[in-house]
């Protein structure tokens, strides 16, 4: 039996967004100190500082915060067919690709645009989760692997299942209602350094910075 290893030494990254070869980016914004992994489809969308995504991972029409976390296989604001119409196909939307006109069915692709998701800062999306259009996931939260969230999801809270519903809080609203309101994730690059360590422990950030 012979041991194989392929780990590969990870990338160090900067100001300047580490984006896979495989991936595709359409006209989004990408911030400071973020990785985006292979086989992405990101679609006018915008990402903040330090959030990264694994492979596999689809976003459209989406505000993504700072120091967010997305696993892989996730899809976050699908594009729903118009199932009002007599046939749900993409040909009635699509026009030009199938020759039936010479533009497409710009309404359609406003609608989408108009309903964006948003997540907050310090989101951990588990793999494989889906997050429906129009949902807000507030900062802190988590969506637990294979999710599929539908509503609206409160800071630092923990949902889980299909549809996804709530199971628990990360912290009390007390320690929540402080991180907010110390926002922590908009410090600067010289600030985070400087704290650093008591980013591990809850108690002494908040008895240093609360």
């Amino acid at each position: 039996m012979v041991l194989i290893d392929q780990t590969k030494k990870e990338k160090e990254l900067s100001t300047l967004p580490n984006i896979e070869e495989s991936s595709r980016i359409i006209k989004s914004e990408i911030g400071e100190w973020t990785s985006i992994g292979p086989n992405n489809r990101i679609v006018e969308s915008s990402f903040g500082d330090y959030t990264y995504t694994m492979e596999d991972v689809t976003v459209n029409y989406t505000e993504i915060g700072k120091f967010s976390s997305i696993a892989s296989h996730v899809c976050i604001n699908p594009v729903q067919h118009p199932m009002d119409r007599v046939t749900q196909h993409h040909l009635t939307y699509r026009k030009a690709a199938y020759r039936f006109a010479e533009n497409d069915d710009e309404a359609l692709f406003d609608w989408r645009r108009s309903h964006r998701v948003k997540i907050g800062h310090d989101v951990w999306v588990g793999h494989g989760a889906i997050i429906m259009k129009g949902v807000e996931i507030g900062t802190g939260a988590v969506v637990g692997s294979g999710a599929i969230v539908t509503k609206n999801v409160e800071p630092y809270t923990i949902v889980v299942g299909s549809p996804a519903r709530p199971i628990k809080r990360r912290f009390s609203e007390e320690v929540a209602n402080k991180l907010l309101e110390i926002a922590w994730w908009d410090w600067s690059r010289e600030k985070l350094e400087e704290h650093f360590e008591e980013l591990n422990d809850v108690d002494a950030f908040l008895k240093r910075h609360g």
